[in-house]
């Protein structure tokens, strides 16, 4: 499983790019993806290629597939979301995707049996939302065309 040097080395990058730059007057910290956050369009792609650091280093200590596309969701929703305009940057500051890896990647070291049973729970979720609002978007898309075709013939 994880090593110690592997979890040590992702939580560094971690936490260079979720919380090295503490906001003075506040308790709010940003870090690199943050800021990378602010460039259009190239600066979130570039946060989530440095992100792939610690997915590799989960890959690399055994983490299952499961744990594996859970780790991977978590840098698309950053990534996704942190890509449109202001509320994204503010999403980047809240979300923190490679905080969450880690700590993943610890309890994974600690109870790999546990995480991994999580992360195929969370799947199933995942999959179970996103099938549901297929479906939704394809009952609206049909209502929408009756609708319209009401309008034209009648």
């Amino acid at each position: 499983m994880a090593t110690s040097k592997n979890i040590e080395s992702a939580r560094a990058l971690a936490r260079v790019l979720d919380t090295a730059i503490g906001i003075p007057g506040t308790k709010l910290r940003v870090g690199l993806d943050a800021l990378l956050g602010l460039i259009p369009g190239a600066g979130d792609a570039v946060g989530a290629a440095l992100s792939g650091y610690i997915i590799l280093a989960a890959a690399r200590a055994g983490a299952s597939r499961p744990v594996l596309l859970r780790m991977v969701g978590n840098v698309v929703v950053d990534t996704v979301i942190g890509a449109i305009p202001v509320l994204g940057d503010l999403f980047d500051v809240a979300f923190r995707s490679n905080t969450r890896n880690v700590a993943l990647l610890e309890r994974l070291a600690v109870d790999p049996v546990t995480v991994d049973r999580g992360s195929r729970r969370l799947g199933v979720v995942v999959i179970a939302i996103l099938v549901l609002v297929i479906l939704g978007i394809v009952t609206l898309g049909f209502l929408l065309a009756r609708m319209l075709w009401g309008l034209l013939t009648g």
